[in-house]
């Protein structure tokens, strides 16, 4: 599983005009599924994504995360996350889980990150969806389940 993390002061995922998910200061996380994802990369994700501490503290300093602020988390879903553009002009697709088991571990992940966080928000899979944030810094973080980076 791939993220990548933005830390923002405030996200919305809109389908059709409508406001499908919708959060204030927190974390918008764009979410990509591989092959085999598990509950073990769900924890890695989620853990990582609501305990980094990129958050301000009272002296300035990124020594706060989402779980102690109490923040909000947009999860959206975005195969483009595992784009392979390294050759060429057009960006392989090839990585990454196929639609339906993408689709099966993402509910799966963002079940998971429901039982265990407060404040969850998410986008639609497979839907067109038009996404608005405000990138807080800006912090982007990019997080991968097999730790390659």
């Amino acid at each position: 599983m791939r993220a990548v993390l933005q830390r923002v002061a405030r996200a919305k995922v809109t389908v059709d005009g409508r406001a499908v998910g919708e959060i204030g200061r927190g974390i918008m996380l764009l979410a990509a599924m591989d092959e085999g994802d598990n509950l073990g990369d769900y924890k890695y994700i989620l853990d990582k994504s609501i305990n980094l501490r990129i958050f301000e503290d009272e002296n300035g300093k990124m020594n706060l995360s989402a779980a102690d602020l109490g923040l909000g988390l947009l999860i959206v879903p975005n195969f483009t996350v595992y784009a392979d553009a390294r050759h060429g002009r057009r960006p392989s697709f090839a990585m990454g889980a196929k639609p339906e088991e993408a689709r099966r571990t993402f509910n799966e992940f963002t079940n998971y990150a429901r039982d265990n966080f407060p404040s969850v928000e998410c986008g639609i899979f497979q839907a067109d969806m038009q996404v608005e944030l405000v990138n807080d810094g800006p912090v982007t973080i990019l997080l991968d389940s097999d730790k390659i980076f």
